[in-house]
């Protein structure tokens, strides 16, 4: 899986059990003594467990040393982590000290929240993306996610600058926006034509969720900053004015391309075309030249 993401031709695995196998108990015991409780009582999670009374059992304790021992074994240049493992990557800067070489550079990057927008991503929690999903599995995911996760999976995930997503943050139509990323996403680990068709699956079936293939066509001029209502009162044969499509928008009675709608001034989704419910009974397919 991971050579989805790293070059396998400048790739070299290692495992820790070809130096930690040959490890005595001095060596164990000399590795343990550069650090003191107090200090292993400075990781988060210990703190929290230390104060909440929580047991801590040595072993656990020994799982920091053990890791920063790694980094010394290979001689680490640079070590990237998540927030985390903070704790643990400064730590094997200090086994590094020890040893005579020269502390790695750490990089840490923040924590992804899952698709439940709540705990960080976890194959146990099951709210993860898997590298090795489809193409459709992987599109769909992103699609299931929050409008406000979505941005924050662009700043994480995407290779777009931060003026770039915040530009795009207001002036896209989130449904845009997260189609978007949708296919980056998928594009990464199956290429774009996999990307392409997941995308074009997905729309297929968004689309035909409960919208009349006879419903009535009319063609609006596609404008910038257009709002939600602007297309209601002009595309709608039923309401009568802009307060009654206002507050038929607010109560969620409005949806485009399967999605509801609840703000009256959201931008207008730049597409080609919309398929627009309006209430319980009118469906207005609008073409935007």
């Amino acid at each position: 899986q991971v050579f989805k993401i790293l070059r396998k031709d400048r790739t070299e695995v290692v495992f820790n059990s070809s130096w930690l196998k040959k490890m005595s108990a001095e060596e164990l015991l000399r590795l343990a003594s550069l650090e003191n409780v107090a200090r292993m009582l400075e990781r988060d999670d210990f703190h929290k467990r230390y104060t909440s009374g929580t047991p801590i059992t040595i072993k656990e304790f020994l799982y920091p040393l053990i890791q920063a021992y790694d980094s010394a074994n290979i001689r680490a240049d640079v070590e990237l982590g998540g927030t985390d493992q903070k704790f643990n990557i400064l730590l094997g800067r200090d086994v590094q000290r020890y040893f005579g070489q020269e502390p790695q550079v750490a990089i840490f990057l923040p924590i992804l929240e899952g698709i439940d927008g709540m705990r960080k991503m976890s194959k146990s929690l099951g709210n993860y993306i898997a590298v090795e999903d489809t193409p459709e599995d992987i599109f769909g995911k992103v699609m299931s996610i929050s409008d406000e996760l979505m941005w924050r999976y662009f700043e994480l995930l995407s290779s777009r600058s931060r003026e770039e997503i915040k530009k795009m943050r207001s002036e896209w139509h989130p449904m845009d926006a997260k189609k978007t990323l949708a296919y980056e996403i998928t594009a990464w680990f199956h290429g774009e034509d996999s990307a392409a068709n997941a995308r074009k699956d997905f729309e297929i079936k968004f689309s035909e969720r409960g919208f009349p293939e006879d419903a009535r066509e009319i063609i609006l001029d596609k404008k910038n900053g257009s709002t939600i209502l602007d297309l209601v009162v002009n595309s709608s044969e039923r309401v009568k004015s802009r307060g009654e499509a206002k507050r038929l928008i607010e109560q969620g009675g409005v949806t485009i391309d399967g999605e509801r709608i609840t703000d009256p001034k959201a931008i207008v989704p730049h597409r080609e075309i919309l398929r627009v419910k309006i209430g319980k009974r009118e469906f207005v397919k609008v073409k935007q030249n």
